[in-house]
């Protein structure tokens, strides 16, 4: 298993290696000229040839790849590791906006993934059990309506009815964990329960099918003509099964999230990573685009390779070479 991860991580380096080339050639190699678009407003000609200099756009095009990249591991003037640019919209360096955004986002994303994973495969596996029951209907009838509804819709009905209407919690905002526990919850329960909802129907409905399929099989059917309890075969052997599959889903999920839930943070007024990044679309804020594109895929490599390290653990007839 060691080497598999050593193999994967080395991919996963590549991958990273390769999405900093496009979006560099994307941004930085094009015919327009990216000072023009970070010099700020009301920028003379005098200011507009200082950013490009020290951009370094004059110097040629790969040593201004390897002088960024290199900025991300041991810095630049006035711009410390893991250095992603200096941003002249907002007058300071990447990485230390991201310091502001990051937690929002993680605040954000954890908890909501951890409660629509267990509301999602609990439910969808109960329903498996139940198969035919009015618990098995009622439970796709509440995953066909989260599948089926957006995330905007959902998130303004709950503002209506628990801040505005009932007005037992209050407007989403982020407060610090550390600071203000207590705060920090009841500030985001709304995005969390609404992440929680949508996302939960998808992985019902994943995780129901999963189960069906697996208590189908014959090892399971042998398990039980052995005289073993249902209990028991579920426990056993179906679970970790059925829910392999939906490890990859979830580990694709929360990876994507983390690099940017736009829909969420711009329902519910949060500035976190996706916001910033809209702003940094809209501003022509290429190092904090730059910076955004490259922290997400990051996100979504280290979440793959976390899943296949879950593997082994979970199905023990999996094995990792």
């Amino acid at each position: 298993m060691g080497s598999f991860l050593l193999r994967r991580v080395l991919l996963g380096a590549l991958t990273l290696f390769a999405v900093s080339v496009v979006t560099f050639t994307m941004f930085f190699a094009l015919p327009r000229d990216p000072a023009t678009a970070m010099c700020p407003k009301n920028c003379d000609a005098q200011r507009l040839e200082r950013v490009r200099t020290e951009l370094g756009l004059n110097d040629p095009k790969p040593k201004q790849y390897l002088r960024y990249m290199s900025g991300v591991f041991v810095g630049r003037e006035n711009c410390p590791a893991p250095c992603l640019g200096y941003s002249y919209v907002n007058n300071e360096p990447v990485s230390q906006t991201f310091g502001r955004v990051i937690p929002v986002t993680l605040s954000i994303v954890i908890p909501a993934s951890v409660l629509w994973l267990a509301l999602g495969i609990g439910l969808g596996m109960l329903s498996a059990l139940r198969r035919g029951t009015v618990f098995d209907r009622l439970a796709i009838g509440f995953s066909l309506s989260g599948a089926s509804m957006q995330l905007y819709f959902v998130g303004g009905v709950l503002l209506l009815v628990f801040v505005y209407t009932l007005k037992v919690l209050p407007y989403p905002h982020y407060t610090p964990l550390l600071s203000d526990p207590l705060g920090w919850f009841t500030a985001l329960v709304l995005p969390w329960c609404t992440l929680a909802f949508l996302f939960s129907a998808v992985y019902a409905r994943l995780s129901r099918a999963q189960m069906l399929e697996t208590m189908s099989e014959d090892f399971v059917r042998t398990a039980m003509a052995k005289g073993l309890r249902q209990r028991t075969v579920v426990r056993r052997h179906v679970l970790r099964a059925a829910i392999t599959p939906l490890v990859t889903t979830a580990g694709l999920d929360i990876g994507t999230a983390l690099g940017g839930t736009v829909i969420t943070e711009t329902t519910f007024g949060f500035r976190g990573l996706g916001r910033t990044a809209i702003d940094a679309v809209r501003d022509g804020d290429l190092p904090t685009i730059m910076g955004t594109v490259l922290l997400a895929a990051t996100f979504i490599v280290v979440a793959n390779i976390v899943v296949d390290a879950l593997y082994t653990t979970i199905d023990p007839r999996i094995r990792l070479r």
